[in-house]
């Protein structure tokens, strides 16, 4: 019985043994797969691709002939949009030097605006932020100046300038009418500008729409009239028909000398009116609005209408694919 048992303890103490040294010798290998782990460079999240937007500042305020009384304003602005959060501050026409028959008169202060330029751009380095501001831009005599928008970067560089392509008949007494579009991005957000009455030719947005342009700076100097407007509201109705047939955002900066025509406003490509500035005669404001190319719109027209409006753009004036068919060709009959 004894002996039995003895027999039976030396087979479980030998099987303890075997299960002892095959768990040693496992371990290793184990531990090696584990360092294997370890040592596989970990997988990189893809970042996740952020929507392209862009907060602008839209200004206005009644400027003078005086460049440096106008460039006290645009600075004070420029730093207080920055303060905000703005990206971008857009100010009116002429908002620097003055709008109107002044600019042609022989002691006009082309010195004081050259200086003042410099303190914009000084500005607009300071606080970071890129500025679209109205101003003559002085050519060789004896030609007259342009009506431009200078486009000036975050880092205080003119890196573009609008002049006003369509002047009115008055405009044209003293300037001289530009012949190029300016363009440029802001946070990757593609943007143009243009002035006044180019908003009476459709063509220009046109244009802007084949150039893939997102954001139209759209500065007026509709004001210092004798009496209120009639029809304050035209003007963004038109700008509402432009934002929409071309897929677009603008910016509407105006004077604010009285009477101001309308105030500014920020529209959105579905036609939509997201914030105007109040009808404050001689008085400044401003108002910071956001541009989100990703958003989606209260109402738009049929999301196919924005291919088709840049085939339209392109010469291509119907869509889908014409037939050739006699029935179709011969005109005359039913």
């Amino acid at each position: 019985m004894l002996r039995f048992d003895l027999k039976v303890f030396v087979v479980l103490v030998t099987a303890l043994f075997l299960l002892a040294t095959e768990s040693a010798f496992a371990a290793p290998a184990q531990g090696a797969k584990v360092a294997q782990k370890a040592t596989t460079a970990p997988k990189v999240r893809k970042k996740k691709w952020k929507p392209r937007k862009l907060q602008i500042a839209t200004v206005q305020f009644s400027e003078t002939f005086n460049p440096r009384e106008n460039g006290k304003v645009i600075r004070k602005y420029i730093a207080e949009a920055a303060a905000k959060g703005a990206d971008a501050v857009h100010f009116h026409e002429g908002a620097l030097s003055g709008y109107g028959k002044q600019i042609a008169s022989a002691d006009y202060d082309w010195k004081a605006l050259k200086e003042e330029v410099e303190l914009v751009l000084a500005a607009a380095k300071e606080h970071k932020v890129w500025v679209i501001v109205g101003s003559a831009h002085r050519l060789t005599s004896p030609n007259k100046p342009h009506n431009s928008l200078y486009i000036i970067s975050s880092e205080g560089k003119i890196v573009g300038r609008y002049d006003k392509r369509y002047c009115t008949n008055g405009d044209l007494q003293f300037y001289s009418p530009g012949t190029h579009f300016a363009t440029f991005e802001i946070n990757g957000v593609k943007c143009s500008a243009l002035i006044c009455f180019d908003f009476r030719f459709p063509e220009l947005y046109r244009e802007l729409l084949k150039q893939d342009v997102r954001v139209v700076f759209h500065s007026f100097n509709y004001a210092g009239k004798k009496g209120p407007a009639k029809r304050p509201d035209i003007n963004h109705t038109v700008l509402q028909g432009h934002a929409i047939c071309n897929n677009m955002w603008i910016s509407a900066s105006n004077s604010s000398t009285g009477y101001m025509r309308f105030p500014g406003a920020f529209i959105s490509p579905d036609a939509y009116v997201e914030a105007k500035l109040p009808m404050d005669h001689d008085k400044p404001n401003m108002m910071i609005n956001k541009v989100n190319l990703k958003k989606k719109f209260r109402y738009i027209w049929h999301p196919s209408g924005v291919q088709m409006e840049l085939d339209c753009a392109n010469g291509k004036l119907n869509s889908g694919t014409a037939v050739e068919d006699p029935r179709s060709s011969d005109r005359t009959s039913h």
